[in-house]
């Protein structure tokens, strides 16, 4: 029987094309072997409400990333090297161990490069009675015919639309593609999705965390979030110096899909500190300046974003990679 694990014989499940034999345990620019790794799989509130809700999105850390960005904010599993290895039983153990916590979806967080395993751990899960739905959370460096193998068992596509420039996009994370392939891959998660859906969240215990929230709840507190069950939600984190291209890219995603798709816009950029000699991420967002891009999309009519208060780059929303919940 053709088994899928042979996507990492000669690896290409990524645009970068490395070819390299995972299964010998060779790696190629995600750094990751054919051994599924992760660091945490957890329950998360720092994602939007139509995520989050108030009781968290099962959220699952991939190890490895084929993007590679210079700034990344998770840098100790993108390429740092951290994480446990998993079973594609051990995976289904705990998406239907996040379940029975409570969590609103699986929340599936860099995993284009382990995505035989997904689509495995997925199958054999839903037979055994997960029933919440699934969210693939990427930096949208996507091949169609990786996401393709996804069809029909992803509910929700939460990609990030990153570049503009192709200069910028070739210093930052080594990609002078990047906006072309993005596109694309965007195009295919709404293809396979269509508009957003949402349903009010589940009454039950809602989760207390700890710590500050990226976005400010979406209804009062006497109403329930509307969580979101299928669709695509974009998300670009504005980064110093490129508010233009953020606008080129939003306008052009608004006149495109207009209200069938949400929209995330983030100003929570915070510079890590191996970026502390460089000219212009050295330096967090402006907040005014942000606050001028929102105004602008307002003008442009973009009704369906989250938008993040000021200060939310004084915060930090990087989770403890301690394999709680592995």
């Amino acid at each position: 029987m053709y088994s899928l694990f042979s996507y990492y014989e000669n690896c290409t499940l990524c645009p970068r094309n490395c070819g390299v034999c995972r299964l010998s345990g060779n790696t190629g620019f995600c750094g990751e072997t054919a051994s599924l790794r992760a660091a945490r799989a957890a329950l998360h509130m720092w994602e939007e409400p139509c995520i989050s809700g108030t009781k968290g999105s099962g959220t699952v850390f991939f190890s490895g990333c084929n993007l590679g960005c210079i700034f990344c904010q998770n840098e100790p599993i993108s390429s740092g090297g951290i994480g446990k290895n998993l079973t594609v039983d051990d995976l289904c153990r705990i998406y239907l161990s996040l379940q029975d916590k409570g969590a609103n979806n699986i929340n599936l967080v860099t995993p284009t490069h382990f995505v035989p395993h997904i689509v495995t751990s997925l199958e054999l899960a839903r037979k055994n009675g997960l029933s919440i739905p699934i969210v693939y959370n990427t930096g949208s460096y996507e091949k169609i015919e990786t996401l393709r193998m996804l069809d029909g068992l992803i509910d929700v596509y939460l990609p990030d639309l990153k570049f503009y420039n192709p200069t910028v996009s070739r210093e930052y994370c080594h990609a002078g593609d990047y906006y072309e392939v993005a596109w694309a891959a965007i195009e295919e998660m709404f293809r396979q999705t269509g508009p957003c859906q949402f349903v009010p969240e589940k009454s039950g215990d809602e989760f207390n965390p700890t710590g500050p929230r990226q976005f400010a709840p979406e209804t009062n507190e006497n109403e329930p979030i509307q969580m979101m069950t299928r669709g695509v939600m974009v998300r670009h984190l504005l980064l110093p110096g490129l508010e233009e291209d953020a606008y080129l890219m939003i306008k052009q995603l608004y006149k495109t899909y207009g209200n069938s798709i949400y929209l995330s816009i983030m100003s929570q950029y915070t510079p890590m500190p191996r970026m502390a000699d460089h000219e212009t991420l050295s330096k967090p967002v402006n907040y005014g300046v942000y606050d001028r891009l929102i105004d602008r999309l307002i003008d442009l009519g973009v009704e369906n974003a989250f938008i993040q208060e000021e200060g939310v780059n004084k915060e930090s929303f990087i989770p403890l990679f301690d394999y709680e919940g592995l």
